[in-house]
């Protein structure tokens, strides 16, 4: 059973998201990143990549992380914002009943994109 199948599925990951979304814009640390962010869109999005990074149905059409994030870093994303993603994923993950294994679990789906949102991966190269 996928982790996406174990916190679940769609109706779940719809909650989650919410919740989410919730503590990320009433969070003084990282809300100014959301100004001017359609969020209905960013929800869906997120719920996209969530369900495809925990193993449920692949819809993610978003840009790859490094790409979707460059923008924020000229406005000072760094790792204690990520850290606050995580704080916050954890915490909604808590509060609709997810066990620690799974929190952990979600927490290093998040950390493994962690170089590539602060632009500190290797950007692809193109083919030749």
């Amino acid at each position: 059973m996928s982790l996406y199948d174990e916190l679940g599925g769609a109706a779940a990951f719809d909650t989650a998201v919410e919740i989410f979304y919730r503590k990320m814009l009433s969070d003084e640390r990282v809300a100014r990143f959301f100004d001017d962010v359609d969020m209905d869109r960013q929800m869906a999005k997120q719920k996209a990549f969530l369900t495809m990074v925990c193993g449920g149905p692949s819809h993610y059409t978003g840009r790859d992380m490094r790409t979707a994030h460059a923008k924020l870093l000229k406005h000072g994303l760094n790792d204690s914002h990520v850290d606050v993603v995580i704080e916050h994923l954890g915490a909604t993950l808590r509060e609709l009943g997810a066990k620690e294994e799974q929190i952990a679990q979600v927490a290093a789906l998040a950390n493994s994109v962690r170089d590539a949102v602060l632009g500190r991966d290797q950007p692809a190269q193109p083919a030749t």
